[in-house]
C-alpha cells in the first residue's frame, strides 16, 4: 500500500463519474433474447428477505430450457450487446453492462480497496473462514486478527470439497470482509482486505476524509447515505 495517498485524485475521480459499471455475463451456454434496451432502468432485489426478483435482463434458453437473469443491482443499462440477439452464446460472454450510481459508503468501499491488500477468491466457489479465524473473529472482530502469510485462513467448498486456503500476501490486520459464509464467489473477486498494522491510521484518515468532502463534491440527488 502506497505511504501517501492522493486524496484529491480519488475524489476528483468518483466526483466526475460517481458510477460502477457492473458488466452481464451469460451465466450458461444457450441463445439469448434480452428484456431491456440501452438506456432502461433496473432495479435490484426488493422486499423484507429481497424475495422479489430485480428486473428481468435476458433469457437464454439451452436444450429448450429457458432461464430469465435478473438484475441483481439496481442503475442504468449502459449498453447491450444487441448483435448477440437469437445468438448462441458460450457462459462468460459479456452480454451488457449496468451503470450503478454510488452511494457514499459504496465509495468508501472503492477506495478501500485500492489501498488495501485484497486476497482474490482462487476459484468460483462458497467460502468460510477456517474454524481458529472465525472463532477469534467472533470475539475480538475482525480488525483485531493478525494473519502472515502461511496461515490457514479461508476453507474453500466446492463439488462438495472443503480445501484449506493458506495466506500468502503481506502480514497485517483483516480490514474488511468481502464474502457470506455459504454464497458462491466468482474467481478472481476479493473475499478479504489486509492493511498492515502501521497502515490503519492512513486508511482511517481516508475514510474521514471522503466522508467530509464527499457531501461537496457530490450533487445530493446523485448518492444516497
Amino acid at each position: 500500500m502506497a505511504e501517501e495517498i492522493d486524496f484529491d485524485a480519488i475524489l476528483k475521480k468518483y466526483h466526475s463519474d460517481p458510477y460502477d459499471y457492473v458488466d452481464i455475463r451469460a451465466t450458461q451456454t444457450g441463445r439469448v433474447s434480452f428484456k431491456i434496451t440501452e438506456g432502461s432502468n433496473v432495479n435490484s432485489p426488493s422486499g423484507e428477505w429481497l424475495h422479489i426478483p430485480g428486473t428481468p435482463l435476458f433469457e437464454i434458453t439451452r436444450e429448450r430450457n429457458p432461464k430469465i437473469v435478473t438484475a441483481k443491482t439496481n442503475g442504468t443499462i449502459a449498453s447491450v450487446r444487441t448483435e448477440l440477439e437469437g445468438q448462441f452464446v458460450e457462459a462468460g460472454e459479456k452480454l451488457l453492462t449496468i451503470r450503478h450510481p454510488l452511494k457514499k459508503k459504496e465509495v468508501i468501499e472503492n477506495i478501500l480497496k485500492e489501498v488495501l491488500d485484497l486476497f482474490p477468491a482462487p476459484e468460483r466457489a462458497k467460502y468460510f473462514f477456517s474454524l481458529d479465524i472465525q472463532s477469534r473473529i467472533e470475539k475480538r472482530g475482525a480488525r483485531a486478527i493478525t494473519i502472515k502469510p502461511g496461515d490457514e485462513i479461508i476453507t474453500m467448498s466446492l463439488m462438495k470439497r472443503d480445501t484449506p486456503i493458506y495466506y500468502t500476501g503481506e502480514a497485517g490486520v483483516i480490514h474488511s470482509i468481502y464474502f457470506t459464509p455459504g454464497l458462491s464467489v466468482d474467481q478472481g473477486q476479493p473475499l478479504i482486505g489486509i492493511c498492515a498494522s502501521d497502515k490503519l491510521p492512513l486508511i482511517q484518515k481516508v475514510i474521514t476524509r471522503v466522508k467530509a468532502d464527499w457531501d461537496k463534491l457530490i450533487e445530493p440527488t446523485t448518492l444516497e447515505e
